[in-house]
């Protein structure tokens, strides 16, 4: 007999931004949600990879999960 594991043990993730701490549009917060670390942590280190790569591509990406994350 085989052995089912129970599916609502270990539910899929999913990528939302969040509505409860913003700062803009929830992007990093619901990134920091996904990866389960402080959002202050995403956030300074999205602004530090925007400094570094000349602020237009990290703008450009940040507009592009803003349009495609839903909310949660």
């Amino acid at each position: 007999m085989a052995h089912h594991k129970d599916q609502n043990a270990n539910p899929k993730k999913r990528l939302f931004r969040s509505r409860k701490d913003r700062m803009v549009a929830g992007v990093c917060a619901g990134i920091a949600d996904y990866f389960d670390v402080d959002s202050t942590v995403v956030r300074v280190a999205w602004v530090g990879g925007t400094v570094l790569t000349g602020v237009v591509p990290g703008c450009i990406i940040y507009l592009l999960a803003w349009i495609i994350m839903p909310e949660k």
